[in-house]
């Protein structure tokens, strides 16, 4: 069901709240707190403008009431048809004046969050749906548009990944220095350094990088293309929305993550390596060290898991993108989603693979 849009504007000297979309039971939770919030703060001169609103039910007259209420001055109604207004004529003949109907913040908040946690999962597994039917729907791909976002999330974001890489690696070999020294075992900071950077920090910050640059790029172009309403008019023609814009874009994230991991890598050890060598060790040493510490097995578990981290960051991105609601505000807030979404579920994924790889033994 399409969600309410609620929208708070000034209008000559006054405020005008418009409400859009249908008003029933299952849909107004996530803005009921909000419109009465506004219509409290409101001076003189409010209009509520439901000119926009498909269905209005007994819930939506509630809530018109309580807006009604809840303004201690003149209200200006809009678009209020005759069959709502005789429904709100009935609510204030039930509801005595001194009670307001109200949804409990508890009730609202435990709606929103269930809402959103369908939202999630129904994304989730229409992207698996529409992966699945993809030998179906290969004329809604496009090469080009592919190789552009592989370039624009990788390529471009090569320079960042390596300084932030050199720089790591050379943080830790200082502060990983200092209490090795106090055993005489500076040398060991190369393969302490390069089995963190392999297994745990390459993929890790290159999700972060990833999520922070690529992740709020999806959230926000595809949500500029919701609000514009884009998307709906790709419906419309008959392409699929799921294979033509999410897919790109997460297969687009998965080829690049395990490049930017590599790049994290390279750049931490060369950093690491710079450290060592001020402290006085020679580079054949160094490299001894990380030869006898690493071996391509703990790398290609990172690289492992820097392919899986991208999928979720890409997929995170989409979603956010495409389940953006109305209004000036949701291009912004559905980039945000995609970069918080994106480092959270990262962290927790590689908690996950710390404790398989632990319990499997790698």
């Amino acid at each position: 069901m399409t969600a309410v849009q609620l929208e708070v504007a000034s209008e000559g000297g006054g405020t005008v709240i418009s409400l859009a979309g249908p008003l029933t039971a299952t849909a107004l939770a996530p803005v009921w707190t909000r419109a009465v919030d506004a219509a409290r703060r409101a001076g003189d001169g409010l209009a509520i403008d439901v000119s926009g609103a498909e269905l209005i039910d007994t819930s939506g007259a509630a809530l018109l009431l309580a807006l009604e209420r809840d303004h201690s001055g003149r209200i200006e109604w809009r678009g209020l048809g005759e069959k709502p207004a005789q429904l709100m004529a009935r609510l204030r003949l039930a509801v005595p004046e001194g009670v307001t109907a109200k949804v409990p913040a508890r009730t609202v908040a435990r709606t929103s969050v269930w809402r959103t946690f369908l939202i999630r999962v129904t994304f989730f597994g229409q992207t698996i749906l529409a992966t699945a039917s993809l030998p179906g729907k290969l004329r809604f791909l496009r090469g080009g548009n592919f190789f552009r976002l592989v370039e624009r999330a990788g390529t471009q974001a090569m320079p960042l990944v390596g300084m932030m890489g050199f720089l790591i690696g050379m943080i830790l070999a200082f502060q990983s220095a200092i209490p090795m020294r106090q055993f005489g075992a500076d040398i060991y900071v190369a393969a302490l350094v390069s089995l963190s950077l392999f297994r745990e920090l390459g993929p890790l910050l290159g999700a972060v990088i990833l999520a922070g640059r690529t992740g709020s790029a999806f959230a926000a172009e595809l949500g500029t293309m919701v609000v514009n309403e884009e998307v709906a008019a790709l419906t419309t023609m008959g392409i699929d929305a799921e294979t033509m814009l999410v897919i790109p874009r997460m297969a687009a994230a998965m080829v690049v993550m395990p490049a930017l991991a590599l790049g994290v890598d390279i750049a931490g050890v060369l950093g690491m390596g710079l450290v060592m060598m001020i402290l006085g060790f020679p580079p054949s040493a160094i490299l001894n060290q990380i030869q006898m510490a690493t071996g391509p097995y703990d790398l290609l578990l990172g690289l492992f898991k820097a392919v899986v981290f991208g999928a979720a960051i890409g997929l995170i991105g989409c979603r956010a993108g495409l389940t953006a609601g109305g209004g000036p505000r949701a291009v912004g807030e559905a980039a945000t989603s995609a970069v918080v979404g994106g480092i959270v579920v990262t962290i927790l994924l590689d908690g996950l693979f710390a404790v398989i790889f632990y319990r499997l033994g790698l």
